[in-house]
């Protein structure tokens, strides 16, 4: 067959999986009461229900592991009572400070464990030894974590078919609550970089964590609760926080039903945070993340590009150069996003490089961001997929803080775009994206591509075009909603 017809018929088939896949979604939603989280009704960004936006909540929001690894490090050394941890994988050699004295995570919680409660749920592994971490790799990390402390680890198997516990959740004291992306481990890559992401040959890595203060950590807390209730059989109690800061904040999370038997019928308000503001977008959709799968969230994007809220309206996606898996899903979800530009130059589709002078390196973007008009932010570690929205374990906080919204949003262009903050917060976003952003990308994957060395981390992403591999998103959609 002829390219153009290859392409054609490789779109039709791909629509039409995806017109399938979303009804299955929406059935399966709305078999479970939350037909909401699909077509939220006009209002609020805020999702619905329990637990409800707190006000009174202070949320420093942390980027890059050079900066949040060592403040988990401070908060932990300065518990009182306990200290409840939830992960996707731990590692107990882990330093959550480098140096001549570095900080250690397996040292430094099996000292707080000879005077404190030190609770640990993990992941229990993939039951399938074709996916990682292992049941045994697990086991292998827990041993290595508890041997000869007082540290209590219960591994977590409740999982759907191909799916895991994703959370990134700290809680101490039930005072100071940190949730966002970062691992506690170096498996699959060094989660402790720097904001300029030199060239270290090897892998570098961009993420983004929350600390909180205030009302909202005690959602995190009764979450932490509720599945160690489930897994440990041991009932927690939780101590609600005064007021502590100026910003109004909701924690948001993914449990899939018939999971655990508090949540019968599954939370889904992840994924309705982000349709509530991501419809309610006028001039920016700015986005980080390791995956664009969601066939919702792109039908909502490609809606905005096809008729735009406001000429100034522009959507910057930030993603891995290689996602450790789905790369080919992500280029056919950005195929409709570039076919639904057309060409307007309304869309940019990016990715960052560890550079040093000519050398660079790859660097994972691992952070799960979304801003939405410098008025909605969510940072957490849901991943823009089926498995974060609609069955792993994961959870995000929500705010509606203008002001540490843009704050935000500048600290992380101003890192990218490798400009003074000062110049960043000078400029408005759509001059910033036309100015910027869309001219270094195109310029450096242009280098690239001539053999040239680099001059600038940022990078278009290449092989984004119109219905680039389409049909194979919708298929990873059909195994992924187990």
């Amino acid at each position: 067959m002829p390219p153009n017809a290859v392409a054609r018929a490789d779109a039709l088939l791909g629509d039409a999986i995806e017109r399938a896949v979303e009804r299955h979604h929406r059935r399966r939603l709305r078999r479970l009461g939350w037909q909401r989280a699909y077509d939220p009704p006009p209002g609020p960004a805020w999702a619905a229900g329990d637990p409800p936006p707190r006000a009174g909540t202070q949320l420093d929001v942390l980027i890059d592991g050079a900066e949040a690894l060592p403040a988990i490090a401070e908060a932990l050394q300065g518990a009182r009572s306990h200290v409840h941890l939830t992960g996707w994988h731990l590692a107990a050699h882990f330093e959550l400070v480098r140096g001549e004295r570095p900080v250690v995570l397996g040292a430094l919680l099996a000292e707080l464990a000879e005077r404190l409660d030190v609770r640990v749920v993990v992941w229990a592994g993939a039951p399938v030894p074709a996916f990682h971490p292992t049941r045994g790799e697990v086991e292998d990390g827990v041993a290595d974590l508890v041997r000869g402390t007082r540290i209590h680890c219960e591994r977590d198997p409740r999982e759907h078919p191909f799916h895991c516990h994703h959370e990134k959740t700290l809680v101490i004291d039930d005072e100071i609550a940190f949730v966002g992306g970062i691992d506690l481990t170096d498996y699959g890559g060094d989660r402790f970089d720097v904001p300029a992401h030199p060239a270290r040959r090897r892998l570098g890595w961009h993420d983004v964590a929350t600390r909180l203060r205030g009302p909202a950590v005690g959602d995190v807390a009764r979450h932490f609760a509720m599945r160690w209730e489930e897994i440990a059989g041991e009932r927690l109690g939780v101590t609600d926080p005064p007021p502590a800061g100026p910003s109004t904040v909701q924690v948001v999370r993914t449990v899939a039903e018939d999971m655990y038997r508090h949540v019968p019928r599954g939370d889904f308000r992840i994924l309705e945070a982000y349709t509530r503001a991501l419809s309610s977008a006028r001039e920016l959709v700015y986005l980080e993340n390791q995956f664009l799968w969601a066939p919702l969230i792109v039908s909502i994007l490609a809606g905005k590009l096809r008729h735009p809220p406001d000429d100034a309206f522009r959507l910057i996606v930030l993603l891995p150069a290689k996602a450790n898996n789905g790369q080919d899903d992500t280029q056919g979800q950005l195929g409709v996003l570039a076919d639904a530009d057309d060409g307007r130059g309304r869309l940019l589709a990016a990715t960052l490089r560890s550079r040093t002078g000519d050398r660079d390196d790859p660097l994972y973007v691992h952070a799960k961001v979304g801003i939405v008009d410098d008025r909605w932010m969510t940072i957490g570690s849901a991943n823009l997929n089926a498995h974060s929205l609609l069955n792993d374990t994961e959870m995000n906080v929500v705010t509606d803080d203008a002001g540490l919204v843009r704050r935000t949003r500048e600290r992380l262009w101003a890192e990218h775009l490798e400009l003074p903050l000062e110049q960043v917060a000078a400029l408005d976003p759509r001059t910033l994206v036309d100015e910027h952003w869309i001219p270094i990308a195109r310029e450096q994957l242009e280098r690239r591509a001539a053999g040239r060395p680099p001059t600038h981390g940022l990078l278009a992403l290449p092989g984004v075009s119109r219905r680039s591999r389409r049909l194979l998103g919708p298929l990873q959609n059909l195994l992924d909603d187990g």
